[in-house]
């Protein structure tokens, strides 16, 4: 891999905030509308804004990580959408770029855009909620990586999607993530979904990262999660990438790939 043409393909996605004050606005909005709905939700419950020691004190933090994982998928799929909405996406694939320089670049994107709202997320949530994040420690960087890698397999997934269907699937690159949602666990444990629902969550790795937030917030460290987790995310992200692959051979024998980048 080239880390030149790396860089370069990070700084043209992230370039294209400088100048746009409305993608820089919904790129803060929703997370922010998110976690003040949490937030005072949060506080309704626990009965008072200091009174973090009740077992709703999760929600902020399964709100916080949530976007995590929500923002990595968005960033990489809005970076190949950038270019098939300038009609750049022929220009790119017919360059030196390689297609997993341009995956490094577009998870970098995803990456770096969700620290920056993590860290926004965090400082107002310690501020005006009482509630800090890093009181988790150590602990808390494995949660997030796997986060990452469910958020970077998500992202690739949604491409090849797009390859394989066009502009017709643009709506999965928001909605994806949300298919995942009501399975994973994230504002509720596992145990409160149907059993025989539960299997299937236990196969969804933000399930294991949310059931160990849970625990993590009330000192018990739940390693288990996190290892099944990291598998988990190695084998979809093997897959996802397979996949890609597959669609992208296709989108070339049948000219997909001009259509897409001419629409």
């Amino acid at each position: 891999m080239n880390r030149e043409r790396i860089i370069g393909l990070f700084l043209r996605y992230t370039y294209v905030y400088r100048r746009s004050w409305i993608r820089v606005l919904e790129f803060v909005f929703w997370p922010l509308m998110d976690l003040l709905v949490w937030g005072y939700l949060t506080l309704y419950l626990t009965g008072s804004p200091k009174n973090f020691s009740s077992p709703f004190q999760f929600l902020i933090g399964a709100m916080i990580l949530w976007d995590v994982l929500y923002r990595t998928q968005l960033g990489i799929t809005l970076s190949f959408l950038e270019d098939v909405w300038s009609k750049n996406l022929i220009n790119l694939f017919v360059s030196p770029i390689t297609i997993g320089e341009f995956f490094v670049a577009t998870i970098l994107v995803g990456i770096t855009k969700s620290l920056l709202i993590v860290g926004l997320l965090g400082t107002i949530a310690a501020l005006f909620f009482h509630f800090n994040l890093l009181q988790l420690g150590t602990y808390l960087l494995p949660l997030v990586c796997n986060l990452f890698l469910m958020g970077a397999a998500c992202g690739i997934l949604t491409i090849a999607f797009l390859l394989r269907w066009g502009q017709a699937a643009e709506s999965l690159a928001w909605a994806i993530p949300i298919l995942f949602q009501p399975f994973a666990a994230v504002f509720y444990p596992l145990h409160v979904l149907p059993t025989s629902i539960q299997p299937l969550s236990f196969l969804i790795p933000a399930t294991h990262v949310f059931e160990g937030l849970r625990s993590g917030l009330e000192g018990i460290y739940a390693y288990n999660h996190l290892l099944w987790a990291t598998a988990l995310n190695f084998c979809y992200l093997g897959l996802s990438f397979i996949l890609f692959k597959h669609f992208f051979s296709i989108a070339k024998e049948k000219g997909l790939l001009v259509k897409l980048g001419t629409q």
